[in-house]
């Protein structure tokens, strides 16, 4: 089922000329992270920044990738904070319609000649202060003593709810927490290789453009689609489909669709379209299906890569994927090997 979250976090767009003019702030944590804003030797300038924002990338990812983990648990905690205050509305008017009941029993007692002191404890705001008196229990009818039970079960009921909402509530409240710190992890990273890249002259930027084309072998987004022949399922070849329908769009992070999309975000959403609910992050989308060698990929599985799962692409035959790569490389084709394999998945 498709994933009904709220519209994506906006991405960071600006230019590399306008990153050249960030704040000393920017530049400080760019110096934190070991990527100081000013260019490398001339032996070898864009090299030396290409593998610097090339590591930025990657943490910005991971952080994107702990960033959504964190979002969707701070929807998941949401709904079911909703969830616990209706539980508790819920019990409270119960309750308050029960003691109306037995009140309305004391007030016919006292226009008959006076209420019945059983009754009055009955009425009290601690019942069980009554039922601890064994004495007086005698004095009780066989309804009204139900009538109490049900009331004390209640109220037990009522205070181990309001307990759970407040536990909840503070859970949600540090998933808030870990969303912001997520997100300012990734801006920070964003920002220090947007600095790294306005630190270039035009023939080093020109050099960056022609390596990062080499190492995707020629392929771009303009190549010949693959056919999706061979896919595991129908659904597979439906989701296969649909990430096609996304070539060309941005990446931005956090995104799910259907005009952005991060790694995760496209390939969920690609199996939403077809039907299929798949989780958040590439990490549980590693494992939302069955595991398979690399020889026997085919069109609609999932390949995630790097040790720690935190990048995601949808194989769809004749040696590619289709994948949101990262801030300003828009979704593409690139060749399936194209970083370490984690894991590949067949929904």
């Amino acid at each position: 089922m498709a994933s009904h979250r709220r519209p994506p976090v906006p991405g960071p767009t600006r230019s590399a000329t306008r990153a050249t003019v960030l704040s000393a702030a920017v530049a400080t944590a760019v110096a934190a992270l070991g990527a100081a804003p000013v260019r490398a030797d001339p032996a070898g300038p864009a090299d030396t920044v290409r593998a610097r924002v090339d590591r930025l990338y990657v943490e910005a990812e991971r952080a994107t990738e702990e960033f959504n983990a964190a979002d969707e648990r701070t929807d998941t905690l949401r709904a079911a904070a909703g969830a616990a205050r209706r539980s508790v509305a819920r019990g409270q008017e119960r309750i308050n319609r029960m003691r109306g009941a037995l009140g309305a029993v004391a007030g016919a007692q006292y226009r008959s000649g006076g209420i019945d002191p059983a009754l009055a404890l009955m009425l009290s705001e601690e019942p069980d202060a009554y039922l601890d008196k064994a004495a007086l229990l005698d004095r009780l009818g066989d309804r009204q003593a139900a009538a109490l039970s049900e009331l004390r079960l209640a109220q037990r009921r009522l205070a181990q709810e309001r307990a759970e909402a407040t536990r909840t509530l503070a859970e949600l409240e540090r998933s808030r927490a870990a969303v912001a710190r997520h997100k300012r992890e990734v801006e920070r990273r964003l920002a220090a290789a947007r600095v790294l890249l306005g630190s270039l002259t035009s023939p080093e930027r020109a050099a960056l453009d022609r390596a990062d084309r080499a190492d995707r072998s020629g392929r771009d987004g303009a190549a010949p689609p693959p056919s999706a022949d061979g896919a595991a399922s129908a659904r597979a070849a439906a989701a296969v489909r649909a990430a096609r329908s996304a070539l060309g769009k941005p990446y931005v992070w956090g995104a799910n669709g259907p005009d952005a999309f991060d790694c995760s975000g496209l390939v969920q959403w690609a199996y939403a379209r077809a039907g299929v609910g798949l989780p958040r992050t590439s990490q549980a989308q590693r494992n939302a299906g069955r595991h398979v060698p690399l020889a026997q990929a085919r069109p609609g599985d999932l390949v995630t890569y790097r040790s720690d799962a935190s990048h995601v692409a949808l194989y769809v035959g004749g040696g590619q994927v289709i994948h949101a790569p990262r801030p300003g490389a828009p979704v593409r084709y690139d060749p399936v090997g194209m970083m370490p394999i984690s894991a590949v998945t067949r929904v």
